[in-house]
């Protein structure tokens, strides 16, 4: 199979999961933790138990906490030891349209424009009032006017990020003050141009092979912030080698799992504090003439110089780097 879809899960088959079973051209993986029931069981999923992802010999296994989203990275791994061509990332309460796929990689799209910095991607999919997770606190009431932004190109994606319905990915200021359900509006795909910005996710999204080595969670940041932090980290990255991030429309509709609101917010606080930080330490640290690999290493050094992570997450970092290199 070219195309693997990992999800991790702590629930039994959720709606979701089943239909994502059903689609026999894809290699499903659910990946459990402690609190994922001990018969879990679906047809057609590769399930990865707690306890096989224990006696695993990748190097990772022996790394990652417990009752952390993180643990999805060794459904990554699995998928790459299968040798699948794409990842793709979604969630156990993403459950997907009959429309559900994603576009080509290399072709004409519309494109925003190069170097705007932090952009709300959103504006272009509806006129309602809501901004993507990780979208720096002062930038969610500008009107980014990206309509007059765009114009058609060539485009190179390494990563499309499609969009969810009824309860998309914002964060929880939006959920405590507003929380109005938000179904976008159908539009052409839409690509970004290096130096423009927008949080992505990993709710309803693809990677190609090239860059599977971005895939990585980090471990010491909060739940809310991990798998921002992950996209922040990459796309400076992806622009070194002409890769390019795009949005395309809402496949999936979300029926959220159950949430605390303000433990969302206190989890969400590093993500508002550093985003503008991140791209920043990691653009400054990275360079074309290096691999992905050791720019991804060098782009988490400097964040832990600068105090936005830990120490130890070099060293989970490192096991995600050797468990790549022996599945080449």
């Amino acid at each position: 199979m070219r195309s693997a879809i990992v999800i991790t899960s702590i629930f039994p088959p959720t709606e979701a999961v089943r239909a994502f079973s059903h689609m026999k051209e894809y290699k499903l993986i659910v990946v459990g933790d402690i609190k994922t029931p001990a018969n879990w069981f679906c047809d057609n999923v590769d399930y990865i138990s707690f306890d096989r992802q224990e006696k695993s010999d990748h190097s990772l296994s022996k790394m990652l906490p417990s009752n952390h989203y993180c643990r999805k990275m060794l459904g990554y791994l699995e998928a790459i030891n299968l040798g699948v061509e794409y990842i793709i990332d979604t969630d156990d309460d993403n459950i997907p349209k009959n429309n559900w796929r994603f576009p080509e990689f290399e072709q004409t799209f519309e494109c925003i424009d190069d170097d705007l910095g932090f952009v709300n991607i959103y504006q272009l999919f509806t006129k309602q009032n809501i901004w993507p997770r990780g979208l720096p606190l002062d930038l969610i009431t500008t009107d980014f006017e990206l309509d007059k932004r765009i114009n058609l190109r060539k485009c190179n994606v390494g990563i499309w990020q499609g969009l969810a319905d009824e309860d998309p990915d914002v964060d929880a200021i939006y959920r405590l003050t507003n929380d109005i359900p938000c179904y976008f509006n159908e539009r052409a795909p839409v690509v970004l141009g290096s130096g423009t910005i927008c949080p992505f996710n990993t709710q309803n999204t693809i990677i190609r092979k090239e860059l599977f080595p971005l895939m990585y969670l980090p471990t010491s940041v909060t739940f809310r912030f991990t798998d921002i932090l992950r996209g922040l980290v990459a796309q400076p990255i992806m622009w070194l080698y002409n890769y390019q991030l795009g949005f395309t429309n809402s496949t999936v509709v979300q029926k959220r799992n159950p949430h605390d609101y303000m433990k969302d917010f206190a989890s969400e606080i590093p993500m508002y504090q550093y985003c503008r930080k991140v791209i920043e330490l990691v653009t400054n640290s990275i360079s074309n003439s290096e691999s992905i690999e050791t720019n991804l290493y060098s782009a988490y050094k400097s964040l832990v110089k600068s105090g936005i992570i830990c120490e130890k997450e070099i060293e989970t970092l490192n096991a995600w780097l050797l468990d790549l290199e022996r599945l080449r």
